[in-house]
């Protein structure tokens, strides 16, 4: 068998069960739990789907779990999405707060529908990646800042993100986890660097891209972007994802993926199921290859790359 790290494992109990193995003979190493999961307009059955999930990490050793953008639903239409959308003291996440607590569980939250600031008058919401720590504290909100506003006919994406949704206002500091140094994303941030970048000179070691990809999309650049953000920062990268039909008007591409900093795929959930991978994070491995390929002690100063401006 090949070793765990080298592992493309399609089957998310597969991954799962090489992980408890691995967990028991280096206990040592976190272990993060990376999620997928079927969002539907049903808040209650999507809360479900997640807890379980949650419990499931828990029991092959997990201490930090990665849930989808789109965890508390996924509407039919833009008045629906509206009016399933809370405030962050609502119900949705006093239950994770109540769900982390419980079962001593980092969480983070991939994309949960925030009414925004001036709800009353405009109706419009941020998408925000919500970090709870294991004793039920919010320690961090990410709110997405690129919206996935895009046309493609010949494959049949249409999606207007920003007709209903805020632009974050700007990127949050990395949040030191157990799993190690946090940087937070959502989705169509994947396609922007420069983000990425930033957060890695702020201390990430591990990159979140939460997401509910296009099928489309995902089949043409999910992975390759993952392990190209993975690479160029020296990051693990970990990208929850939606699966699936969530109704009639959308379906998501799949493939939750944990990468490591060289860019190897240490767990893949598919592209059919929910289900999770467990991969252990491993700090010596970003350590050695930041070592080996000092890549941000030659990057030069930013006056150069902004030379042809």
């Amino acid at each position: 068998m090949l070793p765990f790290t080298a592992l493309r494992a399609r089957k998310p109990h597969l991954v799962a069960a090489l992980c408890a193995q691995t967990r028991m003979s280096s206990s040592s190493l976190p272990v993060a739990a990376v999620c997928q999961m079927t969002s539907t307009p049903d808040k209650e059955a999507n809360f479900s789907a997640a807890s379980r999930l949650v419990e499931r990490a828990k029991e092959g050793g997990a201490c930090m779990v990665f849930l989808p953008e789109g965890l508390d639903y996924i509407g039919s239409s833009r008045d629906q999405t509206l009016q399933l959308s809370e405030n962050l003291d609502g119900d949705i996440i006093s239950r994770y707060t109540h769900l982390a607590r419980k079962l001593d569980m980092w969480l983070s939250l991939g994309g949960f529908h925030e009414r925004g600031p001036d709800w009353e008058t405009d109706r419009r919401i941020y998408n925000s990646h919500i970090i709870i720590n294991g004793q039920g504290e919010l320690v961090s909100v990410y709110r997405k800042a690129h919206l996935f506003d895009v046309e493609l006919t010949s494959k049949g994406v249409s999606l207007k993100e920003s007709a209903f949704t805020v632009p974050g206002p700007r990127l949050v500091p990395p949040v030191q986890t157990p799993i190690g140094k946090v940087g937070l994303g959502v989705c169509y941030d994947l396609r922007f660097p420069e983000m990425s970048s930033a957060l890695q000179r702020h201390g990430a070691e591990i990159l979140t891209y939460p997401s509910a990809f296009t099928v489309a999309t995902g089949a043409a650049h999910w992975e390759v972007l993952l392990r190209a953000r993975a690479i160029e920062t020296q990051c693990f990268v970990l990208a929850a994802a939606q699966v699936g039909a969530h109704h009639a008007k959308r379906a998501s591409f799949g493939h939750a993926l944990a990468v490591d900093p060289w860019g190897e795929v240490l767990g893949d959930c598919g592209g059919s199921d929910p289900g999770l991978a467990l991969v252990q994070i491993d700090p010596r491995r970003l350590r050695d290859v930041r070592r080996d390929m000092p890549v941000q002690r030659h990057r030069r100063d930013q006056r150069f790359y902004c030379s042809l401006d």
